[in-house]
């Protein structure tokens, strides 16, 4: 069942603004006037305060990773969707980036479970429109400000196959609990076939050679089983 829309319901928010993709190259391409700088940052506040006040409301939340180019047929898009209507049967919101893909079958597993189901989306050249199992759907212009409200309002990441973008978001989540800039946050990796050369360079390599220690990775969890994901996340604090 969807969420009943109403005036205080964060389901009431249905669609972001539509934003300038070419607004983070702008700010990427080097070094520029004051003013420029100072309208650079107004519009980066501007941009936190929309993403504040469009989520604050959501609830726990698990956001689910993965790539746009799966279709419905395959198996990780049904691992996904399975994944996530599970989570929403334990009463998790489902987050994530909005599109096709991994990202359509985890909303796709919330409209299952009837719980929300949010897309956090950064307009790009070549993908990707809003699938159509999303309540709320946020659009930002910037990576850093997207990734900012994915750790903020989440209480674990799970993570399916995918390419760099979603390569990006696994390591900045490690380092960030490595750093400790965020505690106790697991972060659930599926499609283990896909991630077994990944998983031995880690392990045969960046810990055998010293570069990070076993306990930098003790928060993940790699598996194909729902139920021991699931279980797995309620193990930890949830940050609603």
């Amino acid at each position: 069942m969807k969420p009943k829309s109403d005036k205080s319901s964060p389901s009431s928010l249905h669609y972001g603004r539509r934003l300038r993709p070419e607004v983070d190259e702008s700010l990427l391409s080097g070094a520029k006037g004051w003013i420029r700088n100072l309208r650079d940052c107004a519009e980066i506040a501007q941009e936190f305060y929309y993403g504040f006040s469009r989520l604050r409301k959501i609830g726990r939340c698990v956001t689910v990773f993965g790539s746009a180019r799966f279709q419905s047929d395959h198996a990780y898009y049904q691992l996904a969707q399975n994944t996530a209507c599970r989570l929403g049967q334990q009463g998790y919101s489902i987050m994530t980036g909005g599109g096709p893909g991994i990202m359509e079958a985890a909303n796709r597993g919330a409209r299952d479970a009837g719980v929300l189901s949010v897309g956090c989306n950064i307009e790009l050249p070549h993908e990707q429109q809003p699938n159509p199992y999303l309540d709320i759907w946020t659009e930002f212009n910037h990576f850093f400000v997207r990734k900012v409200m994915l750790v903020k309002y989440s209480s674990a990441f799970v993570v399916l196959p995918g390419g760099f973008g979603t390569m990006d978001e696994v390591f900045e989540t490690l380092t960030l609990i490595q750093t400790a800039k965020i505690k106790r946050f697991p972060l659930v990796v599926m499609g283990t076939e896909y991630w077994q050369h990944l998983r031995t360079f880690i392990n045969n390599t960046m810990i055998a050679e010293n570069m990070i220690l076993a306990e930098d990775i003790s928060s993940i969890l790699i598996t194909d089983d729902v139920e021991e994901a699931v279980a797995f996340i309620e193990q930890y604090p949830h940050r609603a």
